[in-house]
């Protein structure tokens, strides 16, 4: 056998035992429509599928549901069970789980059942809520490929799980899938040789993100009330709102990594984090507050002792309302890759929410967002992509995409920004260099927040800014060009919330006539990707940058603007 059937076949045979792990009555026997038939399958597809007491479930706000699970209204079994039907019908659909573990979910499940008959309350703030999980984070007898073809089977080599996954057991959550990733975790458009490619829900004729890719289709497909991702560079704020969700980005130190698998690690400077991803702020709020009960810094060396502030949040919260002033920066674009109509119109409804509210708003102009992405690229490929490209040899597979079809041939598309082949290591001198660069574009930026005290009407700088998570709804399939508006804030280590804001609408969304003269050639190459008629319906949304470790008033801004933005503040009204 060839290397090539053997990478090859090794994936068909984990895609076929996925498959084999969905119990015969869900599964679809009938095609899909082309996406060009049905682009959307949140609205009608996927519900096609579903009793009408699973939708009631699967489709209740998270916090209501938790009320639900809380009470004994409904029970963690039923609410599993309509899950795991759900997500595995998602799979079938865009190919988003790299695996599956409905059966130890449902002991689970029936545990918290007993539990609540038992003790007459939940056993944590997350009881009996099924939680899906990035492939990245480690659980007992479950593979983590991060998307390699290599590591496939490798769960017996897990000696221990992610002090997340302990940490949310402890919440009552049931855990009961993990959701597919770019080979290596580290892309911006979820393609790897196992799962092969996950196409996004809200328009299947675009990608669904990366690298928390199958996060962000799973959530917008409502198979998951709530997930956590990782992200190194945009991985979590991207995927989230261009599959209309929202998603953490929290400082590093402030929710347990320890245990999570990372194909840079040990790389210190710009690391991996793990944050929260949901249809509501409120979500991430609930399980931020109470994985920080648990006091996580106990058992993660890395993790700073602070607790939930609440003072802080509430405070934020109520301000954000309107009752007093904040002040805001908007950054339109980064000044180095415009960005395209519909990006444009959600800034716009943004400004203009924040203004209603009695806010401040004022330009942001901090020092170059481009020289934070030079930062970025060194800092994440100072092993030269060896360990990526170790990973890719354990089983000969290709360090290039193989779902674009004819371009392969013509011109291979790297996998990562690792590229086709190891580059030279960086020596201790080089690595100092760069985190020497690092600080001092810290304290400039730092320096330029604190200068806004002059211009916000406050008497002190502004409380946050907010900016688009890209400078494109999400694009075709290849053509994710671009992470400068997000990577910068991971080189920062700022708190950041993705922000779902509107849909692309292809009659409103459309350059003017005048021509067009980019900036440089990514900018010129981003404009001329944009196809109104490809893109509609699109999400599109926008993240609330706050300093720090300030991941409470980064909610609590996200939670008061998402919902002006939607025109309403409460949770709904589902009943059973």
């Amino acid at each position: 056998m060839s290397e090539t059937q053997s990478w090859k076949l090794a994936g068909e045979h984990k895609r076929k035992a996925l498959l084999s792990l969905i119990p015969f009555e869900w599964r679809l026997t009938d095609p899909l429509p082309s996406p060009a038939e049905v682009p959307d399958l949140r609205n009608g597809t996927i519900q096609s599928h579903l009793s009408s007491r699973e939708i009631m479930i699967t489709e209740m706000d998270c916090l209501l549901l938790l009320e639900q699970l809380a009470s004994g209204a409904l029970s963690s079994h039923e609410v599993t069970m309509a899950f795991c039907h759900r997500a595995a019908v998602a799979h079938q659909m865009i190919s988003c789980l790299h695996e599956i573990f409905f059966d130890a979910a449902l002991r689970d499940a029936d545990a918290c059942d007993t539990y609540l008959k038992e003790h007459g309350k939940p056993m944590g703030a997350l009881h009996g809520l099924p939680v899906s999980l990035k492939d990245v984070v480690n659980i007992k007898d479950v593979d983590t490929t991060m998307g390699f073809v290599g590591l496939i089977g490798n769960s017996t080599k897990i000696s221990s799980e992610s002090q997340i996954v302990a940490l949310l057991r402890r919440l009552g959550a049931v855990l009961y899938v993990k959701t597919s990733v770019p080979t290596g975790s580290f892309s911006g458009d979820t393609s790897n040789n196992i799962i092969q490619y996950t196409p996004n829900p809200c328009n299947r004729r675009l990608t669904v993100g990366g690298s928390s890719g199958g996060e962000g289709g799973l959530l917008a497909l409502k198979g998951s009330p709530l997930g956590v991702g990782t992200d190194i560079g945009g991985s979590v704020r991207v995927p989230a709102v261009w599959n209309g969700c929202y998603g953490l980005r929290p400082s590093t130190g402030r929710i347990p990594y320890e245990g999570s698998a990372s194909i840079v690690d040990g790389q210190t400077a710009v690391p991996f984090v793990l944050g929260f991803m949901a249809p509501s702020a409120e979500a991430i709020t609930l399980a931020s507050k109470g994985l920080l009960s648990l006091s996580p810094w106990m058992d993660d060396p890395l993790v700073h002792e602070i607790p939930w502030r609440d003072d802080i949040y509430t405070k934020f919260k109520e301000s954000a309302s309107g009752r007093s002033r904040l002040a805001f920066g908007i950054m339109r674009t980064d000044h180095h890759v415009n960005v395209q109509p519909p990006v444009e119109r959600a800034m716009d409804i943004v400004v203009n929410k924040l203004e209603s509210l009695g806010h401040s708003v004022i330009d942001w102009n901090p020092p170059s967002h481009l020289e934070a992405v030079s930062l970025w690229d060194k800092a994440v490929t100072i092993d030269g992509g060896k360990s990526f490209h170790e990973a890719i040899k354990l089983s000969g597979e290709p360090p290039h995409r193989v779902d674009l079809g004819p371009l392969d041939a013509a011109k291979p598309e790297p996998a990562t920004v690792f590229g086709l082949s190891p580059q030279p290591e960086a020596n201790a001198t080089e690595i100092n260099s760069i985190n020497i660069a690092i600080r001092n574009y810290k304290k400039s930026y730092l320096d330029y927040w604190n200068s806004t005290a002059e211009f916000t009407g406050t008497g002190r700088p502004v409380d946050a800014f907010l900016m688009p998570v890209a400078p494109t709804p999400a694009p075709a399939p290849g053509k994710v060009r671009y992470f400068g508006y997000t990577s910068v804030f991971n080189v920062l280590d700022f708190s950041a919330c993705g922000v779902p804001v509107t849909e692309v609408q292809k009659d409103v969304d459309r350059y003017s006539n005048a021509r067009y003269s980019p900036r440089n050639k990514l900018d010129g190459l981003v404009h001329d990707d944009y196809d109104p008629e490809l893109s509609d319906g699109a999400p599109v949304g926008i993240q609330v940058v706050g300093r720090r470790l300030q991941e409470e008033k980064v909610l609590a801004i996200a939670e008061v603007l998402g919902n002006a933005i939607k025109g309403t503040s409460d949770r709904g009204n589902t009943k059973l």
